[in-house]
């Protein structure tokens, strides 16, 4: 089967990492790629974009499925497009991806669907939103309710900084996506991410993971796409793993089909882990990144059957498989990120230290020649596999400080957490 992948991120390089592995993979192709995913695809040269291009691409290359890794194609329709044009497509419809494109959204769904999730406000008036969060108090969370970018929500410790938080959603620093705010109680407990794979009609679940929001050391300093992750999560026992998968993962996927907007695709469930069980703090339609990154490692099973079965409609056989081991993903990142931060600078050593237990998947890479260079903020995931967490941790950071690259940082207690328990 030939295969287009559409991404260009350390996400993308992890699927297209694991499906070049399958046996039925006869041609991958990636689009628009980076330095990384160039080493187990052909590059296209292709504007996303433009639906009818890529239409034309699928049919000319005979391209048997498309697996489209960033949520914005999907929000932008990318999946409606080419389904109409049979050409199987791994990820939901606009409409479906709502479940990520709009926070209101996901909330109506989980007040129809009865999944618990926390009490929340939806303004798209400055002062009547500021007027709620004085009547609520701080901590409290504000979101802009569409695509931002991973920066459109705060965690507001005091009311100034709820009410700034506010002004600035509805002054246009998010565009549209902050025309609309939603206003939620400030949840207590433990993050965690678990993902299924759905056919529209059923549910795969997938692991659990647990990521590294902040950027610095001890989760200091502004939200960033993400600075780590590992799998699993040690909060996601098997106890609280088939709670999550009756109150909240079988009943989005019912409350999608009931509104005639089928859910086909990777749902990824943020949740928090509070004392009286999970809640709900959004949806997400695609991997997490770099959550994804440590999924890839673990799976054992050919991910084609997954990604396949939920683009066709049917999961029934579908059975993954997972490595027993923890991984660890390192995200290594240009200094100033997620500030301005400059690109271009030489990264050397990184395109030597794959083996069987660890690989090195590039985000905002590109090569000038044969150097491999930065070409974005989150750049390099150094992701290992271990008999424990903090063997996952050694590795991933020993092939770090292989790495040369005085512009990039990371963060150094990714797994934290997980340690912790370890050592309980």
């Amino acid at each position: 089967m030939n295969i287009l992948l559409i991404g260009s991120g350390g996400r993308e390089h992890a699927l297209g990492w694991a499906i070049a592995k399958s046996p039925r993979c006869e041609t991958l192709y990636a689009a628009p790629g980076n330095a990384g995913i160039a080493a187990v695809a052909d590059i296209a040269d292709l504007e996303i974009a433009d639906h009818d291009a890529v239409i034309a691409f699928c049919r000319d290359k005979a391209i048997g499925l498309v697996v489209v890794g960033p949520e914005a194609p999907l929000v932008d329709g990318i999946a409606d497009a080419l389904e109409a044009a049979g050409i199987p497509t791994f990820g939901p419809s606009a409409a479906a991806a709502q479940l990520e494109g709009s926070k209101a959204f996901t909330k109506a769904l989980c007040d129809r669907m009865g999944i618990p999730t926390a009490a929340y406000g939806r303004f798209e008036n400055e002062d009547e939103a500021i007027a709620y969060v004085r009547s609520q108090g701080a901590p409290i969370v504000i979101k802009a309710d569409g695509l931002a970018a991973g920066k459109g929500v705060t965690v507001a410790e005091s009311l100034p900084d709820a009410e700034a938080a506010v002004r600035e959603c509805f002054s246009g620093a998010f565009g549209a996506a902050g025309s609309s705010v939603v206003i939620e109680e400030c949840l207590v407990g433990e993050e965690a991410s678990v993902f299924a794979i759905s056919d529209g009609h059923r549910a795969v679940l997938l692991a659990s993971a647990q990521d590294h929001k902040r950027v610095g050391d001890g989760d200091t300093g502004p939200n960033t796409g993400g600075m780590g992750a590992y799998s699993p999560a040690p909060v996601m026992d098997p106890a609280m793993m088939a709670r999550v998968e009756t109150e909240i993962i079988i009943p989005t996927i019912a409350g999608m089909a009931e509104a005639g907007t089928p859910f086909k695709g990777v749902l990824f469930a943020g949740l928090m882990i509070t004392a009286s069980g999970p809640k709900l703090i959004e949806h997400n339609v695609r991997f997490g990144d770099p959550e994804c990154q440590v999924l890839m490692m673990r799976l054992t099973s050919d991910v084609l059957d997954l990604l396949e079965g939920a683009a066709l409609g049917d999961l029934s056989n579908a059975s993954p498989r997972w490595d027993s081991r923890p991984a660890l993903t390192v995200v290594m990142a240009a200094k100033g990120y997620p500030g301005s931060y400059e690109k271009g600078t030489p990264i050397n050593g990184a395109d030597d230290l794959n083996t069987e237990d660890l690989h090195v998947f590039h985000a905002g890479t590109k090569r000038n020649g044969t150097q491999l260079v930065a070409n974005g903020g989150r750049v390099l995931n150094v992701t290992a596999l271990g008999n424990t967490v903090a063997e996952a941790q050694a590795r991933a950071y020993a092939a770090v400080d292989a790495i040369d690259w005085p512009e990039g940082f990371c963060r150094r207690d990714i797994g934290w957490r997980a340690l912790a328990r370890e050592n309980d």
